[in-house]
């Protein structure tokens, strides 16, 4: 398996794993499309999996179609998404107590 498909499945995990920790913690999701999958299925956490399922497809298909810079342009963005959530989510814990 190509590294860069293993890296976009990382980072679809990781994004997975911080959103959990943000609804956690009471922070609505900003994604519009995972808010309504959060919304309109019977348990919040099998909507988010079944939008990172679908992400992971069409991770392995823009992977198969030879779409490598694409999937590189994407694992830049989602590296960001999930450090800006590690950030927040280690202001947010540093505000509520004394480091």
């Amino acid at each position: 398996m190509n590294q860069l498909l293993i890296q976009y499945s990382y980072l679809q995990f990781l994004d997975f794993m911080t959103t959990i920790a943000f609804l956690l913690h009471g922070v609505r999701e900003g994604n519009p499309l995972v808010n309504l999958a959060l919304r309109y299925t019977p348990y919040p956490i099998g909507g988010l999996l079944a939008v990172k399922l679908a992400a992971i497809a069409l991770g392995i298909y823009a992977w198969r179609r030879g779409r490598h810079r694409l999937l590189v342009r994407i694992n830049i963005l989602f590296a960001l998404v999930v450090a800006w959530n590690i950030v927040s989510l280690i202001v947010a814990a540093a505000g509520s107590k004394a480091i």
